[in-house]
């Protein structure tokens, strides 16, 4: 269930983009400001709205330690600013002088990619906050960019419909016709995921276009293989062209915004619509999830930002992300910890914890007797609660081996499969599962909702041998 339950209006005019770190929520927007609030409350941060364009604002994104900022605009310029106290640390101005349109960081914060309407890209250093390389798309205006979780590897979209695969030296290692009408976003899935006939291992990417359409691909990076971009599926649940794309921290979902008002989250494994949300009175141009938490930002011309928290849909126990944000829990800051009582329904603490300056390490070392005597709890049954929610992160700190790898888990049960079988969609899945699932008359793939040419099923005799290797290994 998503629930909304914030709605930021600040904007004076249409909102284009909004970009979460672990602690802060940006957006921005044509009316040239760049706004930053906490996500312990959703207030605006002192030193917002940030003004240094003269300009539309298009786009703005974090480092991945939330310290810096980028946005990018018609002014030509891609500025860097300090998150942490507003301060602009660099104009990084595009060669061309061309419109930016959109702007990222590459997964070490080494790189900054800025894109614009003349096509040109621009791969910026950020050690040096100088030009590093640069190069030009084949036709149309470049819209949309994301890195490959794990490389020097980025994609960029086109408003032709192209999407183009670079790497770190700008050199071109694959383009493919995406969107007929053109591409206006793209993101990669965090999670890597097998594409189980060969046992390889993929990232999930997702674009969207005037097309009205969203698509899946799979895409590998490999120095020995070079790049591979694979058509999934495509996801039809707009009847207006499709404006912005992302997936959940876990990979478990994907949501967009659209000309047609409304933002739809699919479950990715399946392509099935999660929930449809119609808060929306304009275009939804912009969606975002929060890394480690169950919120979602969304953006439209508007000129509001409605936050929404998902009740029910945790991320998948043990999943790479996950264990990723909270195994840092120890580094949290004050405000990631109030991010975290938000998400985990202790909102009404938020002031009190940061009244006492409980950091990730703090909070971990609470015990029962420091909730009543230091932080003066009274309720027993609310300081159950809070012990209860700082043994399942310490739960969950565990070494990243004990996971379970998501090659060895059925695309239906999401469970260790025992007896894995390859459908005709090249897919594996338990045997049991598949039989359920075609026994009802279901002649589609679980995957792809494509139908199936046969419905013969061969046992996977080498992801099951693998499964039993790894099996020995965890005793």
């Amino acid at each position: 269930m998503a629930t909304l339950i914030h709605t930021l209006s600040d904007h004076s005019d249409d909102v284009n983009y909004c970009a979460f770190s672990p602690s802060c929520l940006a957006t921005c927007s044509l009316d040239k400001t760049i706004r930053v609030y906490s996500l312990s409350d959703f207030t605006e941060l002192p030193y917002s709205p940030l003004k240094g364009h003269t300009y539309a604002v298009h786009c703005c994104c974090f480092s991945p330690s939330g310290h810096v900022l980028a946005s990018c605009s018609t002014d030509g310029a891609t500025m860097v600013w300090d998150s942490r106290d507003g301060r602009l640390l660099a104009v990084l101005r595009q060669p061309s002088g061309s419109p930016v349109r959109v702007c990222r960081f590459s997964p070490e914060s080494t790189y900054l990619v800025s894109g614009a309407a003349d096509g040109s890209v621009v791969l910026w250093n950020m050690h040096s906050l100088k030009l590093h390389r640069s190069g030009n798309v084949k036709d149309g205006s470049l819209v949309a960019c994301a890195f490959s979780p794990d490389r020097n590897f980025f994609v960029t979209g086109s408003s032709c419909g192209d999407l183009t695969v670079w790497d770190d030296k700008m050199k071109c290692l694959y383009n493919e016709k995406a969107h007929d009408l053109g591409v206006t976003c793209c993101d990669i899935s965090s999670r890597p995921i097998s594409d189980g006939e060969h046992g390889s291992m993929y990232f999930q990417m997702a674009s969207c276009g005037q097309d009205n359409k969203i698509k899946i691909w799979f895409i590998s990076f490999a120095d020995f293989s070079g790049v591979e971009l694979r058509y999934r599926c495509t996801l039809s649940g707009h009847s207006a062209p499709v404006l912005a794309c992302a997936f959940s921290c876990d990979g478990q979902m994907l949501v967009s915004g659209s000309v047609d008002k409304s933002v739809i989250i699919y479950e990715t494994s399946t392509g099935n619509i999660l929930h449809t949300l119609y808060q929306h009175t304009r275009y939804v141009t912009t969606c975002a999830f929060a890394p480690c938490s169950l919120l979602l930002a969304t953006g439209s011309m508007d000129k509001t930002v409605n936050i929404w928290q998902f009740d029910n849909k945790q991320p998948c126990p043990g999943s790479a992300v996950e264990h990723e944000c909270e195994v840092a829990a120890e580094n949290w800051s004050e405000d990631d910890v109030s991010a975290w009582l938000r998400a985990e329904g202790l909102a009404d603490l938020v002031g009190l914890f940061k009244g006492n300056n409980i950091d990730g390490k703090e909070l971990l070392n609470l015990t029962k007797e420091s909730l009543t005597n230091e932080l003066k709890i009274e309720s027993l049954g609310l300081r159950s609660k809070i012990l209860q929610k700082i043994e399942e992160l310490r739960m969950k700190m565990v070494p990243v081996s004990s996971a379970v790898p998501d090659e060895f888990l059925c695309p239906i049960t999401r469970e260790l499969m025992k007896d894995p079988v390859i459908a005709a969609d090249g897919y594996s899945y338990e045997k049991e599962a598949m039989e359920n699932w075609i026994s009802k008359k279901r002649r589609c793939s679980p995957m792809t909702n494509l139908p199936l040419h046969t419905l013969m099923l061969t046992p996977n005799r080498t992801l099951k041998m693998a499964i039993s290797r790894w099996l020995e290994a965890q005793q």
